[in-house]
């Protein structure tokens, strides 16, 4: 059972894990390099627990300890018990909801192992923003995509907001980073997969048209929001699709397009 330690100074060293929340760059940097993220919330707390991710500590407001015993009985980390204005100023932000947990990053799979079983993967280039990052996983685990493939620029999906915004759907698709890039795509292509590169450009033919729910290998690029892939990811794609836009619209979020085609790669596949 972990020990419940009340915590009264902000600068307490054993709040370390939590300070500067709102930091982003500093977080950036610091977590990776510690070993570390930051779960928020009781259901992505719980949904990081079950997928098999150490706890180091957690820190909550007085009124959410009964609501997470059960985790706190089989918990060996500390668990820090602080104030709402307390946690306000160790984070930088007011903790609305209250539970936020300290996780122990485990080691990245290589790409290779990740596309020797999987047969829908994504391809993300230079995607940094953690929203986008949250939305693509998110609805990657929803429409069965089976692994996400990051570009050395992509944001870091285990940042707080990314893990916020997927509900912890991070922690249900199995990810990598794909490198060097874009040189590295070769060896998708060489594990069976066909890459599709998604853009807005009229010029490429319909994701209907590709059809490639009937594909037995799919790779789907998707690149940042505003500029999309880059011409050398475009150049690495075997083909190139887009979503057919209506009313004048040009293109979408890139959240939003690859909620649509995840739908249309995994069409007529069997949900896990």
């Amino acid at each position: 059972m972990a020990d419940l330690i009340t915590v009264e100074d902000p600068d307490d060293p054993r709040l370390h894990d939590y300070t500067n929340l709102t930091d982003v760059e500093l977080r950036r940097r610091r977590e990776p390099a510690e070993g570390l993220f930051i779960a928020e919330g009781e259901k992505v707390i719980r949904r990081a627990r079950d997928a098999g991710y150490e706890m180091r500590s957690m820190l909550l407001s007085p009124k959410w300890v009964d609501v997470m015993r059960d985790v706190i009985d089989e918990l060996p980390a500390p668990v820090y018990v602080v104030g709402p204005e307390l946690a306000e100023r160790v984070t930088g932000y007011h903790v609305h909801r209250g539970a936020l947990a300290s996780m122990r990053r485990k080691p990245l799979p290589a790409a290779a192992g990740l596309l020797r079983t999987a047969r829908r993967v994504v391809v993300m280039e230079g995607v940094n923003d953690h929203t986008n990052i949250g939305a693509i996983f998110r609805s990657a685990a929803a429409l069965g995509m089976d692994a996400v493939l990051l570009s050395p620029d992509c944001a870091d999906p285990l940042y707080r907001r990314s893990v916020k915004v997927s509900m912890g759907a991070v922690f249900s698709v199995p990810y990598a980073r794909l490198e060097p890039w874009p040189q590295s795509l070769e060896s998708v292509r060489e594990a069976g997969f066909t890459l599709l590169a998604l853009t807005p450009d009229e010029k490429a033919g319909t994701l209907d048209e590709a059809a490639p729910h009937r594909m037995d290998r799919v790779a789907l690029m998707l690149g940042a929001e505003g500029d999309g892939l880059t011409p050398r990811a475009l150049a690495a794609a075997d083909e190139r699709v887009r979503i057919p836009m209506s009313h004048g619209v040009d293109s979408l979020n890139v959240g939003a397009a690859a909620a649509v085609a995840f739908y249309a790669v995994t069409a007529g596949r069997p949900q896990r």
